[in-house]
């Protein structure tokens, strides 16, 4: 029998193989615990532009991307948005959900046909008491997130700027870039302003930082599109 996201997607799609039940944030869950999430998950549908949640909602959907791609985006007090990242198939948003009851910090839009796995605060809280090592297993998963989010930090504290922003731009290429004659390609556009918040660094240091990398070889800028020469991807 067909999974329930294949049928929705209809051929349309490029499903992930992941399910909700495999994601690092329910690791180690059991097989019945694993069958009542995926059982229990309500699947939606999204076109190109459709929104998942905005900057400011109430906190009550968590999703699994099981198809299509999302952006998470910010607005500053002063109107500017900020691109955030860009989620792809296999990744999860709108973890705010598993804190305490509150707002969605950024928007997640789709930027293409999307197919999403998830529940509502309302779904998760009836699941988790019926099966309570649900909930203690999010608690573990949560604290071991935040110990690895620490070190990250750290580690990005250390690199210099062009390490960084060239980190930054690997991991997006690696992601969502597609392989070309001159190196991957990132197809959609990222503005300095969006790579400095991505890096923590000045939109003016993201320039100079570029400058270097593009004099050093190790980006290439062409129709508008950022190319990493070294990098492969399979």
């Amino acid at each position: 029998m067909a999974c329930l996201c294949e049928k929705i997607a209809g051929g349309e799609i490029e499903l992930s193989p992941v399910c909700i039940g495999n994601l690092w944030i329910f690791k180690d869950l059991d097989s019945d615990e694993i069958k009542a999430l995926s059982h229990g998950a309500v699947r939606k549908k999204l076109i190109k532009g459709q929104s998942l949640f905005l900057q400011g909602d109430p906190a009550n959907e968590v999703f699994l991307i099981k198809g299509g791609r999302v952006k998470l985006s910010k607005v500053l007090e002063e109107g500017t948005e900020l691109t955030l990242d860009i989620r792809k198939a296999g990744d999860f948003v709108g973890e705010n959900m598993f804190s305490q009851e509150g707002q969605y910090p950024v928007s997640a839009v789709c930027l293409e046909t999307t197919l999403t796995c998830g529940f509502t605060r309302s779904q998760f809280e009836e699941l988790v008491l019926q099966h309570p090592g649900v909930g203690l297993q999010i608690i573990k998963t949560l604290s071991e997130r935040i110990s690895w989010l620490t070190d990250r930090v750290g580690s990005l504290a250390v690199a210099n700027i062009e390490d960084r922003l060239y980190r930054v731009l690997s991991n997006v290429a690696k992601e969502h870039g597609e392989q070309g004659p001159q190196g991957v390609v990132i197809q959609f556009p990222l503005t300095h302003e969006d790579l400095g918040f991505l890096t923590g660094a000045h939109r003016v240091s993201i320039t100079r930082a570029m400058k270097s990398l593009k004099k050093s070889g190790k980006i290439i800028i062409a129709d508008r599109r950022l190319i990493l020469p070294a990098l492969k991807i399979a």
